[in-house]
């Protein structure tokens, strides 16, 4: 798994934002401490969170499942674009046979799929890629093959999220409670946020 911050807002932006509600422009300081401690205290400490919907945050997420994607996708106040099934198998089509299940195979299947902790899952996931691998060589076509994909097949997205939908995933998904990879991903979020942001999210973090 890797995520990559490709781009994200100014901290003046959002502390611009607050001040138009009370016209206190001059009281600004182009996002330096004044402004970082209005934006903490109006967004974060009393909660008025919506003027940190100013706040974008555009990632480059590689090598989570299929599965992991699905849970992802429970955050709609974000956008998705996300590598397609449908123009892609082909990375698959011209590969070797992934049997016998051997420690050669098991490490070539990696490059397809994610691997858990439990061995019978993971020897499962390559025998459904292998699965698919002998379908798309018979001939069947990218969209009628896809249905047939592990969930622990990769995937990779470009995801778009402002920062008070960011404050909700890194609070869920960072919880004991949420399904290992995509607590991984949050993780991994927190981490390629610039550091100068991560106050506003360093207390949705679970510790």
């Amino acid at each position: 798994m890797q995520v990559t911050l490709t781009h994200f807002t100014p901290l003046h932006i959002c502390s611009n934002a607050i001040r138009t509600c009370y016209q206190s422009f001059e009281r600004g300081d182009n996002g330096g401490e004044k402004d970082l401690a209005l934006i903490d205290k109006v967004g974060n400490k009393n909660r008025h969170s919506s003027t940190l919907e100013h706040l974008f945050y555009n990632f480059y997420i590689q090598g989570i499942s299929r599965a992991c994607l699905q849970e992802l996708a429970r955050h709609r106040m974000a956008s998705y674009s996300v590598k397609s099934s449908r123009y892609t198998l082909k990375e698959l089509k011209h590969t070797e046979t992934f049997l016998p299940l051997n420690s050669h195979n098991m490490h070539r299947a990696e490059q397809f799929l994610v691997f858990c902790e439990n061995e019978r899952v993971n020897e499962a996931s390559v025998l459904a890629l292998e699965n698919l691998r002998e379908i798309l060589s018979s001939g069947v076509g990218n969209d009628l093959a896809k249905f047939c994909m592990p969930e622990s097949y990769k995937t990779e997205l470009a995801w778009s999220i402002n920062a008070r939908s960011l404050q909700n995933f890194l609070t869920l998904r960072s919880a004991n409670a949420a399904l290992w990879e995509i607590r991984k991903l949050s993780l991994a979020v927190f981490e390629a946020l610039p550091q100068e942001h991560r106050f506003i999210f360093q207390d949705c973090m679970a510790t």
